[in-house]
């Protein structure tokens, strides 16, 4: 017998016995609850019942605590104090995206280790001896409560309960000055995207404690710009987060990949809402809200952060933070700016810009793909911006504050401009002045004067145009395929955070985009602001999208970086949605053939173009799947398309369109 039979047979042996004594002993009555027998004796577990690991070594203590709020649903906190730690302020982030693991980033002793990663600016806590706190927001992860996507504020049309995030950081800080004996009982508030639209939300009714807040590409218009759609068109990629953010508590429902090229999956599913149906979103409340809601109605304006905020004068000295290459909230700083400086009677609202991706300014920052800025950017920020400003609101020594209520970087030229305002090309000797990128013949552009009407006039007879065909069965994608699921991991091939910087020239070859190229430049070309399309275009269709990108164009040849040599960079791009060129709110079919104005504002820009250079306009009907499929067909809700309305469509773009320019020029 092999060794294998030997041992079989030993232990059937053994185990004679006991099967004996079990086939005797009579059977259990149904009223039996005495456990059966052990087989063998139990060894002493070797596993101790609660195990306390020694952190005498550690410069940080780390407790984790359930605070309550007003209603009396406990939200989970973890609280990180610097080893010896005495008067010292206090930074909180308010998050949905698990406070445990993001103070936990490596199993270290140093505080700066755990504290890599998302939300924390990690060098800046350190080196200014900051009580850091995370805590996950009501209905998320260990915290207690229901969880509501942007939670509207409390007795809105939309939120009937007494609390929202605004309540929730009061009750936070309140309970935080009480009890961390450690600190001086100032407080500040940061946070990236979702986590910098709480700071906004705090900044609704604050806590007399908090000092300062810095809302980091933040979450604000969800329909105009941010997330969820851009002008009308649905940003359908971010299926995908809402599925894993919504439909559980710790987000353990995945999306799942059916195909290795995102096109494919979006393409052949037909519509968004068909997608979100085969993937079960239909279960998830966010879900049915956004669909049901495509237009910009009340459910979107009254839960827009900057005009909730444009309603109360800033009581909270606040720096905002914004992203040249957001590719997710590319709309929400610079659009709080906007609203709220005006009500700044005490010049404490801040605007730093920089050439990031979205959250860039935590991260490493002298390169974005194959862009180079000669400096790391981010840790600029960080040490020379953010660290004083904190530092000057939130510690009792108060050190006094030299930093610009605006600092531009300016790319191209790739310098730091310290500024009085925004829109500004520099404090003094220049100024900025609307000046029009024309469309013209032979895809051309050239420079003139803003005509007097604000948009192109319908021509009174036939003008030139240039005409493409735009198929949804073949849209144009949003960057080269094959095109990855949305994700973060570099190694795994997953760039999303920096397509906004994709080389275009695979665009610009395509039969269905028109490009306009303007002669090589002369001399620089500055812009400062936001560029403003203004189209004057047809469709034989009774609905269309319109996409529009302003690039630079490299020279053919680039001697210090050959991989740039023709790079076509999106210096600003935005796409409109067509049923909505007469009103936000009540979306209205397009007339076919039928010549229509229509002007809508592209992301902001600082941008030099370079001596060398010359400047493109891109513009197609589609930007897919980053944006659902208009069927060009004028349907009630385009969530719910059927294939039979997706229809091909000729567009025209007529030369008495252009983009109106910020330019820069001096005034000598």
């Amino acid at each position: 017998m092999s060794r294998y039979t030997v041992a079989l047979a030993s232990a059937m042996l053994l185990l004679a016995p006991v099967a004996q004594a079990q086939l005797a002993a009579p059977a259990a009555s149904s009223s039996a609850t005495a456990p059966a027998a052990p087989l063998y004796p139990a060894l002493p577990s070797e596993t101790p019942d609660e195990f306390h690991a020694p952190v005498d070594g550690f410069d940080y203590v780390k407790r984790s605590v359930m605070i309550p709020m007003r209603d009396g649903v406990k939200l989970n906190t973890v609280i990180i104090v610097p080893r010896g730690a005495s008067h010292a302020p206090i930074l909180l982030t308010r998050t949905p995206y698990n406070a445990a693991e993001l103070t936990a980033h490596a199993e270290s002793s140093q505080l700066e280790n755990i504290l890599q990663g998302y939300d924390n600016a990690a060098d800046v806590v350190v080196q200014g001896g900051y009580i850091r706190v995370m805590q996950d927001v009501r209905g998320k992860h260990g915290s207690e409560g229901d969880y509501v996507m942007n939670r509207p504020l409390a007795g809105s049309s939309f939120n009937p309960t007494p609390v929202d995030h605004s309540t929730d950081t009061w009750d936070t800080i309140e309970w935080l000055t009480h009890n961390l004996p450690e600190s001086n009982g100032k407080v500040g508030i940061i946070g990236i995207s979702y986590d910098g639209y709480l700071p906004l939300m705090a900044l609704v009714k604050p806590h007399p404690a908090l000092k300062a807040a810095v809302p980091m590409n933040p979450m604000v218009d969800g329909w105009r710009g941010d997330d969820w759609f851009h002008n009308g068109a649905f940003r359908q990629v971010n299926l995908a987060y809402i599925l894993e953010q919504v439909a559980t508590r710790r987000g353990e429902a995945k999306w799942y990949s059916s195909h290795y090229d995102d096109y494919d999956t979006f393409l052949r599913a037909g519509s968004a809402g068909a997608l979100a149906s085969q993937r079960g979103l239909e279960q998830v409340g966010f879900w049915r809200k956004l669909s049901s809601h495509p237009a910009y109605d009340h459910f979107w304006s009254e839960q827009a952060m900057d005009q909730v905020l444009a309603r109360q004068p800033v009581k909270v000295p606040t720096m905002l933070v914004h992203s040249w290459w957001d590719a997710e909230d590319i709309y929400g700083a610079l659009a709080v700016y906007k609203a709220i400086k005006p009500l700044d009677r005490e010049n404490q609202v801040y605007l730093v810009m920089g050439p990031w991706n979205h959250g860039g300014a935590i991260d490493e920052g002298s390169k974005l793909g194959a862009l180079r800025f000669g400096s790391d950017t981010a840790l600029h920020f960080r040490q020379e911006i953010l660290r004083p400003f904190l530092d000057h609101y939130l510690k009792d020594d108060a050190p006094a504050l030299n930093i610009a209520p605006v600092s531009a970087f300016e790319t191209g030229s790739n310098k730091w401009r310290a500024l009085n305002r925004w829109p500004s090309g520099c404090n003094s000797g220049c100024s900025t002045t609307p000046t029009a990128l024309m469309l013209a013949a032979g895809s051309k552009l050239t420079l003139g004067r803003v005509p007097a009407a604000t948009t192109p006039a319908a021509p009174a007879v036939a003008t030139a145009y240039d005409e493409y065909v735009s198929d949804p069965a073949k849209p144009v994608p949003y960057r080269a395929r094959p095109i990855m699921a949305v994700g973060y991991d570099e190694a795994k091939g997953q760039t999303w955070p920096r397509w906004l910087v994709d080389d275009q020239r695979e665009a610009s070859g395509r039969p269905d985009v028109l490009s306009y190229t303007s002669e090589v430049l002369t001399a620089p070309v500055k812009i400062s602001g936001e560029p403003i399309a203004n189209l004057l275009a047809a469709t034989c269709g009774t609905d269309a999208d319109w996409v529009v990108k302003l690039i630079d164009v490299y020279p053919d040849q680039v001697a210090a970086q050959p991989d740039m040599g023709g790079y076509q960079l999106m210096v600003s791009a935005d796409i409109f949605r067509g049923r909505y060129r007469e009103s936000l709110s009540q979306p209205k079919a397009l007339a076919p053939d039928t010549p229509l104005a229509f002007r809508f504002a592209l992301p902001a820009a600082n941008h030099v173009f370079l001596p060398g250079h010359r400047i493109m306009v891109q513009i197609q009907s589609s930007w897919f799947p980053l944006y659902d499929r208009n069927p060009q067909t004028f349907v009630p809700n385009i969530f719910f398309a059927q294939p039979a309305d997706y229809r091909k469509a000729t567009q025209r773009i007529y030369h008495d369109s252009y983009i109106e320019l910020p330019l820069v020029s001096s005034k000598r």
